[in-house]
């Protein structure tokens, strides 16, 4: 959104799919969680929108093994049409994705013994931003997914420089106030002049 002749980016950059599907903007940043990071907090740093994707400056990276685990909760329902991912060249770019859906228990333990939503075979030593499309009937009203990368190329860690979501996504209406009404008027609540 620029409001001056002189952008930063380019705006015939963005997706096929057009920018509306892009669902940065509907991501409840503040309760992003990456398990195994090297460095706190920097696997939120990886999502962030579309027009920094390419910015090496942001990525997380995997510290005790190559394994990884992304939360990433939004704020209203969506319907998940792709995962976006920019890795890394070298052999720490995961390999393989497993993804869970609207489960927030999901650690190193559950994630090998849950049956995955989805999983994925990840391009191996590419820079550019792979889609890797979801099977969107499992992915049609979720509140929150779970990436789990179980291995990489062959390095002692893992590297993940982008992490984008495309999809359609709706407000959650908070459940109505039910009230209870009396049905059966109580006599003695009804003095009758007597």
């Amino acid at each position: 959104h620029c409001h001056d002749e002189h952008c930063d980016h380019d705006h015939d950059d963005l997706p096929d799919s057009g920018d509306q599907f892009l669902l940065y903007s509907k991501i409840d940043l503040d309760n992003v969680r990456c398990l195994n990071e090297s460095e706190p907090n920097s696997g939120k740093k990886v999502i962030r929108p579309w027009n920094e994707r390419m910015d090496d400056s942001k990525f997380v990276e995997s510290d005790a093994d190559e394994q990884l685990i992304v939360f990433v909760p939004f704020t209203g329902s969506v319907k998940l049409r792709s995962i976006c991912l920019r890795t890394d060249r070298t052999d720490a770019a995961p390999s393989k994705m497993k993804v869970f859906v609207n489960r927030d228990d999901v650690d190193f333990d559950a994630a090998e013994s849950y049956t995955p939503t989805q999983e994925f075979d990840l391009v191996e030593g590419s820079n550019e931003v792979i889609e890797y499309g979801t099977k969107v009937t499992k992915f049609s009203s979720i509140r929150n997914i779970t990436l789990f990368f179980p291995e990489n190329f062959g390095d002692d860690s893992s590297i993940i420089r982008y992490i984008g979501f495309k999809g359609e996504w709706k407000e959650v209406k908070r459940d109505p106030i039910i009230t209870v009404y009396e049905a059966n008027a109580n006599p003695a609540d009804h003095k009758t002049p007597g």
